[in-house]
């Protein structure tokens, strides 16, 4: 589709990104790229764009209709439309993603000429939309499942081939390699996964080792159970015998005592609100940056690392996060990161680094001035704001979750210092970031876990002086109320 030029405009979700999870950020995405790859398209977008500006605010009727339905049925563009993991978008209270099918069911019929591709994992709200008017007359059905295992295979095959051109190019002695009866391992171990696939083929693939060894090293590490005799084939088994494998080659070889170092980074990669860079997690970790961006380049196979430091870092699958957190499944403690004590590291990594840095107007703003009026205020931001502490600002409370109920007093004093001393300073950072919302939301976590825990809140969040305003007043007593 791609090689072809078929391919007009594409929409990867993702929950880990905003911008990538935003429902209302599909469409405009979609048309601005359709505008990039089509002239004709260009043109009657432009005029559409000098009569309405509000696209971001319309619903997405307005926006599909207007930006996308219109300038594809005037121009009679022929072109692929592709939307991917749309199960990763949308607010499930307020913008379910099942709202784009309703949207595309109702207008699809008037672009005859334009193919959507969508994927998404088939959860009841989605699911039940294609199998109904007037979607169900106008799509067709592909579940992954259901596809012939050899047709798989041999998609990942010409993978695996079209892959290692690359490192046979680059290096003397790679005639010839990997020879077929290689091939036919790595397409077994894969087992129908292409994230298998792509996950051995970065590590292999590593400028820093010899593709031969590294690829006999995956060859010989232990096969899962589930392919002994003809048992059934369990995905999560397939993927964690590789990821163990790539584990025990990374770490397997350090000192006991760097082992929580390494968690502990593990830890900030899989369990962040939002993707941190490696810098970021240095500074929130209190950690050497060096040392850090070693780390993750050990594992870079199943990371998504750029060269840039400042760059956000993720896991480059979900199942590699699932598989980290599960004792079930990474067997070996030396490895594995504990939801309960790494999110608690991560709460007091942020409570700790706001304690120390937070201060009053910290971007150095005018007085008297709002946000909006600060013509350089992106620029204050980055020059006084880091990424770690912009994090921690926004998103310490989504660290505090249950289970660290049994460190209260760790916790509750260094909140209690927070809330007592950086208070109005954090107000003051979340406005200048126009993320006010995350104050309510994160009192509001803190008052619930206050509660779970049965600790006064009038005890962790002091009333404020007769000096102050009376909305600081009226907060601490709403607050005080909340939990008692």
């Amino acid at each position: 589709m791609f090689a072809a030029g078929q391919l007009g405009a594409s929409f990867f979700c993702s929950r880990d990104h905003p911008d990538r999870s935003n429902i209302r950020s599909i469409f405009p995405t979609l048309a601005i790229q359709l505008a990039r790859k089509y002239p004709e398209f260009r043109s009657i977008l432009i005029q559409l764009a000098r009569r309405e500006t509000s696209i971001a605010d319309a619903s997405l009727n307005f926006q599909m209709e207007t930006w996308i339905v219109d300038p594809l049925a005037k121009s009679a563009i022929s072109t692929v439309i592709v939307i991917d993991a749309l199960d990763e978008c949308g607010d499930d209270q307020w913008q379910p993603a099942s709202d784009i099918l309703e949207v595309l069911g109702k207008v699809v019929s008037q672009i005859p000429k334009v193919k959507f591709f969508l994927t998404g994992r088939p959860e009841r709200s989605i699911w039940g939309l294609f199998t109904c008017p007037p979607l169900a007359e106008a799509t067709e059905m592909f579940i992954l499942h259901n596809v012939k295992p050899n047709l798989v295979n041999n998609d990942i095959r010409l993978f695996f081939k079209h892959s290692f051109l690359e490192p046979t190019s680059r290096q003397r002695g790679l005639e010839g390699w990997p020879t077929e009866e290689q091939l036919d391992l790595l397409c077994e171990r894969a087992a129908g996964l292409f994230v298998y696939a792509v996950a051995t083929v970065k590590f292999i693939d590593d400028r820093n080792n010899v593709p031969k060894e590294r690829l006999d090293r995956i060859l010989q590490s232990p096969k899962s159970s589930v392919h002994e005799g003809k048992t059934k084939f369990k995905a999560d088994m397939t993927l964690d015998s590789l990821y163990a494998s790539i584990l025990q080659e990374a770490f397997g070889g350090r000192r006991p005592e760097d082992e929580p170092e390494v968690r502990s980074i593990l830890g900030a990669v899989t369990l962040a609100a939002n993707p941190l860079s490696p810098s970021a997690i240095a500074t929130l970790l209190g950690s050497d940056a060096w040392s850090v961006r070693h780390i993750l380049l050990l594992i870079h196979s199943l990371l998504i690392l750029q060269k840039d430091f400042d760059y956000p870092v993720w896991p480059f699958h979900k199942s590699f996060s699932d598989f980290i957190v599960d004792p079930a499944r990474c067997i070996n403690e030396r490895f594995r990161v504990s939801p309960p004590s790494h999110h608690l590291e991560l709460l007091m990594s942020c409570l700790e680094l706001m304690n120390r840095t937070l201060e009053k107007n910290m971007c150095k703003l005018p007085d008297a001035v709002a946000n909006s009026e600060v013509e350089d205020l992106d620029k204050r931001i980055k020059q006084h704001l880091n990424p770690a502490l912009q994090y921690a600002c926004k998103s310490w409370h989504k660290h505090l979750v249950d289970e660290n109920a049994v460190h209260t007093p760790t916790v509750t004093s260094t909140l209690h210092r927070f809330l007592e001393e950086k208070f109005l300073f954090w107000l003051e950072v979340l406005s200048v970031l126009g993320a006010a919302r995350e104050a309510v939301d994160a009192l509001e976590v803190a008052a619930r876990w206050l509660k779970v825990c049965r600790v006064s809140m009038v005890y962790v969040l002091p009333k404020f002086t007769e000096t102050g305003s009376r909305r600081r007043r009226l907060l601490t007593s709403s607050m005080t109320a909340s939990v008692s």
